[in-house]
């Protein structure tokens, strides 16, 4: 089993209840990443409040924070692209602290596939948008998506950028993916735009 596929296991609960405790937890609920197995697990808030101080657990989780932003007028080169090695328009990127290195994964019919390449070029992508320096290792992503003309970028919690990879996975039909895929990825994006609120900050210490 791949670290993707461990990430994206979640221990099965009845009704979706909290993974530590076990009391039932709604549809809008917090997670925590459990780093070694890099699995996405269910919390309530009182568990989610335990884990939050540095250092809790000795590090074995670490909770998932709220965090949406969209970076404005953000831009990407096609050559700087390139050099990723990523062959679509829309993939995200996390930093592993267990391999002291970023990441990158971008989104297909079959699940999510790791950017084997070294992603030196990310260090230029970033020095020229001080916002990507923030993100939190391991609990927040980086959502990039390229269209003819126009980039979009948002900072994610790394729970949100599984739940595209979901919805590609489920919806994704033939070469192009189909109507529905479009769809429910357009909507997507919609909702991280209004969550993100027009604000672009960094998290609070």
């Amino acid at each position: 089993m791949t670290s993707l596929e461990r990430m994206l296991q979640k221990r099965p609960a009845p009704g979706e209840r909290c993974d530590f405790c076990s009391i039932p937890v709604g549809p809008e609920h917090s997670h925590l990443i459990e780093l070694a197995a890099r699995r996405i697990l269910c919390a309530c808030r009182p568990c989610y409040i335990v884990f939050e101080p540095e250092g809790a657990a000795m590090g074995k989780y670490r909770p998932v924070p709220s965090r949406y932003a969209e970076i404005p007028e953000f831009a990407v080169a096609d050559g700087v692209w390139d050099a990723l090695a990523i062959p679509i328009g829309l993939a995200f990127f996390f930093n592993n602290s267990l391999e002291n290195r970023m990441v990158a994964f971008y989104p297909g019919p079959a699940g999510a596939t790791e950017s084997l390449l070294p992603l030196d070029t990310w260090s230029e992508i970033a020095s020229s948008h001080p916002l990507l320096s923030t993100v939190l290792p391991d609990v927040e992503a980086v959502l990039i998506q390229r269209t003819p003309g126009a980039s979009r970028c948002f900072v994610v919690p790394v729970d949100a950028a599984y739940e595209l990879v979901g919805i590609i996975r489920s919806t994704w039909k033939g070469f192009d993916g189909g109507e529905e895929a479009h769809r429910r990825i357009g909507e997507y994006f919609e909702r991280l735009s209004a969550r993100s609120g027009g604000r672009v900050t960094a998290p609070s210490s």
